[in-house]
């Protein structure tokens, strides 16, 4: 990576004007190009946990800004749109399966399987995830090794705010069908996530699994099964129950972790 890039897209970033330059618009489309091979990514693992690269998401701003829309044809559908779509998955060593849209500028490792499903710019997938069917994974978000990402699983992307992290699903996780899982919550690794848990930095993460209730937000302990929950909550207008999310143990070294999310949960004698 140049050491430049970085001063240099601030430099772009603060004034628009400096885009009209041939040479600062190919230094976006070189770290665009770095960010779709998995060279840079939007956020990466340090030792004090998770560190973002704002400049990295600014790049991709300023990349929406200099690309001309365009149409192309896959007959007899049709496209009209800034962002090109990822190719030569057989080179990557990817499985793409029809309709599996993935854009440039995501990275996509080898023996990752792309059922249909849609990918967007600035997201990376580690080796050998599966994207299951109708499964979106948005932009920047950061998705591990081994993960499955179940039927209709939804992971939110964000580019603006700057400072906004976004979603991480770290190694070896499993995530239930129609989960959701939005503003930057993290997922430790090897986690699992019943069907329709929905995740958001407002949402309760509660810790049921001992004798008094542990309570987190925007964070899901590694190596923990959670399933969908509510609460009592008051209102002027009376008592209603809000959606949580409930651990209710922690996943047991007996269970084979590419075991289907049933087993995880049989262990706690919770139906799927």
């Amino acid at each position: 990576m140049n050491q430049n890039w970085e001063l240099k897209i601030d430099e772009i970033y603060n004034n628009r004007n400096l885009l009209q330059n041939n040479e600062n618009k190919q230094i976006i489309h070189n770290i665009i190009e770095e960010i779709d091979k998995g060279k840079l990514r939007v956020a990466e693992k340090v030792d004090s946990g998770w560190k973002i690269n704002e400049w990295v998401k600014k790049t991709i701003l300023l990349y929406f800004s200099i690309q001309p829309m365009q149409t192309w044809t896959v007959e007899p559908f049709e496209f009209h749109d800034k962002m090109l779509l990822k190719k030569d998955f057989a080179s990557l060593g990817v499985r793409a399966v029809p309709h599996a849209v993935a854009r440039y500028g995501a990275y996509i490792a080898k023996n990752v399987i792309l059922m249909p499903s849609y990918v967007n710019i600035g997201a990376y997938i580690d080796e050998g995830t599966m994207v299951d069917t109708w499964a979106t994974v948005g932009s920047c978000a950061q998705i591990g090794k081994g993960v499955h990402l179940s039927g209709g699983v939804g992971i939110g992307g964000v580019l603006e705010p700057l400072q906004a992290a976004p979603v991480i699903v770290e190694d070896g996780c499993f995530i239930g069908s129609r989960c959701i899982i939005v503003e930057g919550v993290i997922v430790e690794k090897e986690a699992v996530l019943g069907a329709n848990v929905v995740l958001t930095q407002s949402t309760k993460i509660i810790d049921v699994s001992g004798d008094v209730p542990i309570e987190f937000k925007g964070r899901i302990p590694a190596r923990s099964v959670v399933i969908p929950g509510s609460y009592t909550k008051s209102f002027p207008a009376g008592e209603y129950q809000v959606n949580c999310a409930l651990i209710i143990g922690k996943r047991k070294e007996s269970t084979d972790l590419k075991t289907s999310l049933n087993d995880a949960l049989r262990d706690f004698n919770v139906a799927c």
